[in-house]
């Protein structure tokens, strides 16, 4: 079989993708190709049931293919709307030699389309849904937005492109029998041999030499608000501004070196064990989403992901995409970005909207956490995920009480607790470890790690004083 008509029987519905059988009424297949443009786009696969069975067109009951390829011409001839249609030679469920028919429609930019009864649709995940009054003037607003992704970028060529990102994509999508121009020609990023903004931001060597604000940036301050002058307290800042496929791997990569792991003692089992700061899906779907979604026309402004000691805050220009509002976001789905979304979904990243959304959710709470929150302060999206930092700092002392006398520990400095918490923590630690994560110099590190040494709480591990593989941990108590 195919690899084109195995997706067509295999793959669920969903946001780009829906089977009718040909038994249907042509003029009831209008809804589903209206609700694909004012959406992503997507395909219609005509003699395909619901279940994956080809039932195609040869049998008594079905309608004819011209009359499926008629009906859009006919009952939409007055909107932009251009199908495109594929006949593909099958065999059917009883293993005769039969057809089907794909419709693809291409997302409109630049107006909103009706249906031949007037009616607006849009496609929300696997469904086709009709739109409200309120909803048709919020999809209205967003067309000038979505044409950005479609503009040309003067002075672009093939030579900007990341071939390497491109052949991955086409290894990815199994288009091997194309080469990579005709790859990116048939998804509409390249025109008259300028690339387009979409294709610029997924498949650029530098997108940023024409989209400076194609850029994320990792800020991380010491404590839970962000000094200014005098006061400036960031500890940590880096720049991702590459092409998005690149941004979303690195970014992931170098966040899981900042993010702490809480290690506990579990009293009941008498061992030691590890809980992440936050989990770990929250926050790179809050990423993807951030990447995805945002408005990208608005320049001079950039996605920010800023790391305090007791929450995450991911800023993502423009406010949320047409029809979704803070209030109904784990309910509606909407990409201001329908091309960005469609390669990174096939890509593998991205979820449908709300699903990943909902599960940001359910993630927190499974790890104890409050619920994420979604705000649009100043025309921009907010993500804050928050850490429990505090119980935890609670639950650390606790523990540390019953390992250490409680008077010594009481006696203590705030750097000789530092010290000892993150000794209890990570198990084994070395001067450069301690002067890194408590940001304090190694001589200060070295002064308090021979006080804890004569107190008898911390032990030392080495052959000798220039050992490079020397360590400090809690001495055990028995």
């Amino acid at each position: 079989m195919d690899n084109k008509i195995r997706l067509f029987v295999s793959s669920q519905e969903n946001q780009y993708f829906e089977r009718k059988s040909a038994r249907v009424e042509p003029l009831d297949i209008l809804k589903h190709l209206v609700a694909f443009a004012n959406a992503d786009g997507g395909s219609l696969v005509i003699g395909v049931e619901d279940n994956g069975e080809i039932t195609g067109f040869n049998n008594s009951k079905a309608r004819k293919i011209e009359e499926f390829k008629n009906i859009a011409l006919i009952k939409l001839k007055d909107s932009p709307i251009l199908p495109k249609y594929e006949i593909f030679d099958v065999k059917n469920k009883k293993g005769e030699e039969d057809k089907i028919l794909v419709i693809s429609v291409e997302p409109a930019y630049d107006r909103v389309i009706k249906s031949y009864d007037n009616n607006v649709y849009l496609r929300q995940f696997d469904k086709t849904e009709k739109l409200n009054h309120e909803q048709i003037t919020q999809l209205e607003y967003d067309r000038g937005q979505r044409y950005f992704e479609d503009e040309v970028v003067e002075d672009s060529s093939m030579e900007d492109i990341d071939l390497e990102l491109v052949e991955s994509y086409r290894k990815n999508m199994n288009l091997t029998n194309s080469n990579l121009e005709d790859i990116l020609k048939a998804r509409n990023f390249i025109k008259k041999g300028l690339l387009t903004n979409a294709c610029v931001l997924l498949f650029a060597k530098e997108p940023t030499k024409y989209l400076p604000q194609a850029r994320l940036k990792f800020v991380r301050y010491d404590g839970t608000k962000a000094g200014v002058g005098t006061e400036i307290n960031i500890i940590k800042e880096k720049t991702f501004d590459k092409a998005i496929p690149k941004i979303i791997t690195e970014v992931k990569e170098f966040i899981k070196t900042q993010l702490r792991e809480f290690q506990y003692l579990d009293i009941n089992e008498n061992k030691f064990k590890q809980m992440p700061e936050y989990p770990e899906f929250a926050w790179f779907e809050g990423i993807v989403n951030a990447l995805t979604h945002r408005n990208y026309s608005i320049r001079g402004e950039y996605i920010k992901f800023i790391m305090f000691d007791d929450r995450i805050e991911i800023h993502s220009p423009g406010r949320l995409p047409n029809i979704v509002t803070t209030e109904n976001i784990l309910t509606q789905r909407y990409s201001r970005n329908p091309r960005i979304a469609r390669v990174l979904s096939e890509f593998g990243w991205v979820k449908e909207m709300n699903e990943g959304v909902k599960r940001i959710y359910s993630e927190m709470e499974k790890f104890f956490l409050k619920k994420p929150v979604y705000s649009e302060p100043g025309n921009n999206v907010l993500l804050v995920l928050e850490n429990n930092i505090l119980n935890r700092n609670i639950r650390l002392e606790d523990n540390l009480k019953k390992i250490i006398n409680e008077a010594i520990y009481k006696d203590l400095n705030s750097i000789e607790k530092e010290i000892i918490k993150f000794s209890f923590m990570n198990k084994q630690v070395t001067v450069a470890d301690l002067s890194k994560n408590i940001n304090r110099g190694v001589l200060t590190v070295r002064k308090y790690l021979k006080k804890l040494l004569k107190l008898g709480i911390l032990e030392w591990h080495g052959t000798s004083p220039k050992d490079p593989t020397q360590f400090y941990s809690l001495k055990n108590k028995k």
